[in-house]
C-alpha cells in the first residue's frame, strides 16, 4: 500500500505521516488512534510503543500526555499510567496537572486508572502537609473499600490521620465514610468519637455557608444535612449500647429542623427525611426496650420501605430472641427479603456484614421454633461471615454450633469442618498481609 493510500486511509495529511513514519516529528494521541484503526488492530495495540514515543523519543509535553492518559483510561492500560505516572512526577510540575486528570477520572468513577495518578501524586508528596495529599489519601481510602471488613478497617486507619488536614467540605464526607466502615466493623466507641467530630465541624461549615453561598455550591450536601446526621450517628451508638433512653433523645436533636435557615427544595427533602427517620428509629428504640405493642407499627411502615426491610428483619429478630416472641407471621410476610440481595448505592460490604447477622439470629429463631433448620441457618451465617471478613460473627456462629452440635446432620458437620478450615485459611491470609499499606 502506497503512503498516499494509507494516508487517505487514516485520514492523516500524506506529509504529517511521512515525517512520522522517519521519525522526524512525534504522532499525537489522535494521529495514533486513527493509524491504529487503519491497521485494523486493537485500539491499545501501540499504547507500549507510544509510552516510549511520549518519555523518551521526543520532548515530555503534556499536550500528548493528557489525551493519552484518558485514553488508557477509556481501555483499562493501567499499566502504561503507572509508567508514565512514575516518569512525568521526577519533575514535581507535573503534579497539580495530573492530579485535575485524577479529579476528573474519579468523577466518572474510573476508579482504577483514578487510584494509580492519586497513589503516585501522594508518593512525591508524602513530607508534605497539603490539602492534596489529604485528598488523594482520602480518594485511594474510598476506592480501596470491598466487601473485606479487615481489609477496609486497614485502609480506615491509615487514611484517619489525614482528616483534619482535608478541607472542610470535603471532611465532612470522609468523616461520615469512616464512620460507616467502623460502624460495620462494630466499633461504637470509634463512630461516636466520629459523630462529635462531624458536628463541630458541621457547625463551623454552617455558619461559612450562611455568610458564603458559594461554599454551599461547592458541597454535594448542605451542612445542615451533616449536623443532623451527626445526631443520628449518636443515636445509632446509644441503640448498641442498649442505652435507648439516650437514643431517643438524640433521636428529638435530628427530627427537630426548624432551626435551618435555607428554604429550599432540597432543604425540605432533607428535612422530611430527618423527620421520617425519627418516626421509625423512635418505634425501634422503643421496640428493643420490649415495648412489644409497637412491633405492628414498625412491621406495618418498614413494608412499604424496600431499602429498609434487610435491617428491619435483623431487628425483628433481634428482639424476637431477647424478649422470646413468635415473629412467624413477619417472617412469612418478609420471606424474599431474607434471601441476600445486592442493592444499588449501598456497599457491599455493609450488605454482607449484615446479612450475616440476620442469618445469625434467623438461626438462633429457628432453632428455638424449628430445631430442623436452625444449624443450617446458622452454618448459612458463617459462610456470610466467612466470606466478608467479620471474626465477630465468626465466633458468635461457631459458638452457637458448637452449643447445638448435637442436632446437626453428617451434611452439616462437613460443611462446618469445611468453612472452619476456611477461616484458617482466612486468618493466615490476614496475618501476611498485617504489614499492608495504601501506598505500596
Amino acid at each position: 500500500m502506497s503512503l498516499s493510500n494509507f494516508a487517505t486511509i487514516s485520514g492523516i495529511n500524506s506529509g504529517s505521516l511521512s515525517r512520522i513514519m522517519n521519525g522526524t516529528r512525534p504522532m499525537s494521541m489522535r494521529e495514533l488512534d486513527n493509524i491504529t484503526a487503519a491497521m485494523g488492530l486493537p485500539e491499545d495495540y501501540f499504547f507500549s510503543a507510544y509510552v516510549e514515543i511520549c518519555l523518551y523519543q521526543s520532548k515530555v509535553t503534556w499536550r500528548r500526555i493528557r489525551p493519552f492518559l484518558y485514553r488508557c483510561a477509556d481501555l483499562d492500560r493501567v499499566d502504561c499510567i503507572e509508567r508514565i505516572v512514575n516518569n512525568i512526577l521526577e519533575d514535581l510540575n507535573y503534579i497539580p496537572m495530573l492530579f485535575d486528570v485524577a479529579e476528573d477520572l474519579f468523577t466518572q468513577k474510573r476508579y482504577l486508572a483514578a487510584s494509580v495518578m492519586y497513589r503516585g501524586i501522594s508518593v512525591s508528596e508524602k513530607f508534605q502537609h497539603s490539602e492534596r495529599l489529604a485528598l488523594c489519601q482520602y480518594r485511594i481510602f474510598y476506592i480501596s473499600l470491598n466487601e473485606d471488613l479487615d481489609s477496609n478497617y486497614r485502609a480506615a486507619t491509615l487514611f484517619e490521620d489525614y482528616v483534619d488536614r482535608l478541607e472542610l467540605i470535603d471532611r465532612l464526607g470522609a468523616i461520615v465514610d469512616l464512620a460507616h466502615v467502623y460502624g460495620a466493623l462494630g466499633r461504637w466507641n470509634k463512630v461516636d468519637v466520629l459523630a462529635q467530630d462531624l458536628f463541630r465541624n458541621a457547625k463551623i461549615q454552617y455558619e461559612l455557608e450562611k455568610e458564603n453561598s458559594y461554599l454551599r455550591q461547592k458541597n454535594n450536601r448542605p451542612a445542615y444535612f451533616y449536623i443532623l446526621y451527626s445526631h443520628l450517628m449518636r443515636a445509632n451508638v446509644c441503640k448498641e449500647h442498649e442505652q435507648f433512653d439516650q437514643a431517643l433523645f438524640y433521636v428529638s436533636l435530628y427530627e427537630d429542623t426548624e432551626w435551618i435557615e435555607e428554604n429550599t427544595a432540597e432543604a425540605n427533602q432533607i428535612s422530611n427525611q430527618f423527620k421520617e427517620w425519627a418516626y421509625v428509629n423512635r418505634l425501634l428504640y422503643r421496640l428493643k426496650s420490649g415495648e412489644l405493642q409497637v412491633l405492628p407499627d414498625y412491621i406495618n411502615w418498614v413494608a412499604e420501605k424496600d431499602r429498609e426491610i434487610p435491617l428491619a428483619i435483623h431487628t425483628i429478630l433481634t428482639v424476637a430472641n431477647q424478649y422470646e416472641t413468635n415473629i412467624d407471621e413477619a417472617l412469612s410476610r418478609f420471606s424474599n427479603y431474607i434471601i441476600y440481595r445486592k442493592l444499588p448505592n449501598f456497599s457491599e460490604s455493609i450488605l454482607l456484614e449484615q446479612h450475616s447477622r440476620i442469618l445469625t439470629e434467623l438461626g438462633i429463631y429457628y432453632l428455638r421454633h424449628k430445631p430442623e433448620m436452625g444449624i443450617e441457618t446458622i452454618l448459612q451465617g458463617l459462610e456470610f461471615s466467612v466470606n466478608c471478613n467479620n471474626d465477630k460473627n465468626i465466633i458468635r456462629c461457631m459458638t452457637i454450633f458448637e452449643q447445638n452440635r448435637g442436632l446437626s446432620t453428617s451434611d452439616e458437620e462437613n460443611k462446618y469442618k469445611y468453612l472452619v478450615n476456611e477461616v484458617k485459611n482466612l486468618h493466615e491470609k490476614n496475618n501476611r498481609y498485617s504489614s499492608y499499606s495504601v501506598l505500596s
